[in-house]
């Protein structure tokens, strides 16, 4: 028995009842979207069943007789981030949101950071646009030899340095010191290794890498993750589905440069692996669209996946399960640079199952005790497996 998950990082479908104690009325990503390019083709998520999800846009597209089982999850945990989004899909409920610093992060937590790893300052200590805070500060940067911390709404200490001046190695080695450090009162779920260069071409002068690097903290020993490497049971990882869950329960994992690198490598992996989870995200939804508000981006990469489907499906063995998925919304065409907080859409596949709407689940959850039903694992803490 096999499952291939795929999380589309960000592709919300919809604004949660309460989206408005986020700061997110209204948002709407995969609504929003096709309101903006109506002609937009995805056809094959249409036939799967993606516009015919309770409450979803018209503008999407439904059809007349959907292939896949269809809905949408909402997010019991408190949170509308990635590990948050990830970690209730394996059966974890973040009660306590993890700790956000919304105007920078204060002296103690600084000044430890930069003792304890040997740097001369940092820049910036403020919230912003990745992309944004490397093209104001990455000179200084270089010329200085301090690092540029940022966050955002989300609970991210990112650290971004230049793989050129700084590199990459010293890098990843102070984010482990802040990863250390950022426990008990001041925990955050994610610190994050963003490295860049300078760009060779086009307007701006530096340009993000793809040997990022999330170091989340670890979810624990109750979850799906960890009860099928009890098992035995392969759980392979695509993207940064190792860094989210600190490796638990993971055998074996490729990291990845885009969306396109990702599907590849998954297509790959299906080639070879044939039992157990085959676990993928597929990052740029978020990293290069979603957070840069790129509406054309953003449609232009939903519709690259879709042109994937079919080769993807052909993959399929007999007894294989498809879960397409998103682990939180990332409106490109809201106000602001963060997540939304939105349901997700939840499609599932398999050659032997039959098509139907399974209405609005009230986790993430659901979709990873149905995993551990199918590859025989002990129940979640957290969920209701899916009836297929």
């Amino acid at each position: 028995m096999r499952v291939i998950w795929i999380v589309l990082d960000s592709v919300g479908i919809g604004a949660m009842p309460d989206a408005a104690d986020f700061g997110d009325p209204g948002a709407d990503t995969l609504g929003h979207i096709a309101e903006a390019f109506p002609d937009m083709e995805i056809p094959n998520l249409r036939k799967l069943g993606l516009g015919n999800i309770d409450g979803a846009s018209p503008l999407i597209g439904s059809v007349q007789s959907p292939v896949g089982i269809y809905g949408k999850a909402a997010e019991l945990s408190n949170g509308k981030d990635s590990v948050t989004g990830h970690w209730e899909m394996i059966g974890i409920e973040t009660r306590v949101p993890f700790q956000t610093f919304m105007n920078g992060f204060p002296e103690r937590i600084v000044d430890r950071f930069v003792a304890e790893a040997g740097i001369p300052g940092v820049l910036g200590n403020c919230v912003d646009s990745g992309t944004a805070i490397i093209e104001r500060l990455g000179e200084e940067h270089e010329r200085t030899g301090k690092p540029i911390l940022y966050t955002s709404q989300d609970s991210v200490f990112q650290i971004a340095a230049s793989e050129e001046t700084f590199g990459l190695d010293r890098l990843y080695e102070i984010c482990e010191v802040a990863r250390k450090q950022l426990m008990g009162k001041d925990l955050m779920a994610r610190v994050i290794a963003r490295p860049f260069v300078r760009a060779k071409e086009g307007d701006a002068k530096f340009r993000r890498t793809s040997n990022r690097h999330d170091y989340a903290i670890p979810p624990g020993e109750e979850n799906l993750l960890a009860y099928l490497g009890e098992a035995g049971v392969p759980v392979i990882s695509v993207g940064k589905i190792n860094d989210l869950f600190s490796g638990c329960g993971i055998r074996t994992a490729y990291k990845t440069k885009n969306n396109e690198d990702g599907v590849s490598r998954m297509l790959e992996v299906m080639q070879t692996e044939k039992e157990g989870l085959i676990f993928t995200n597929l990052v740029e939804f978020d990293s290069t669209w979603g957070h840069r508000r790129d509406v054309p981006g953003y449609k232009a990469g939903l519709e690259a996946f879709d042109r994937h489907l079919p080769e993807i499906l052909d993959r399929m063995e007999d007894e294989d399960l498809l879960i397409i998925t998103a682990d939180h919304g990332c409106d490109p065409s809201y106000s602001g640079t963060d997540h939304t907080r939105e349901y997700v859409p939840v499609l599932l596949y398999g050659k032997q199952l039959s098509a139907r709407n399974i209405g609005i689940r009230t986790t993430f959850a659901d979709m990873g005790e149905t995993v551990g039903q199918l590859l025989g694992v002990k129940h979640l803490p957290v969920g209701t497996a899916i009836q297929l």
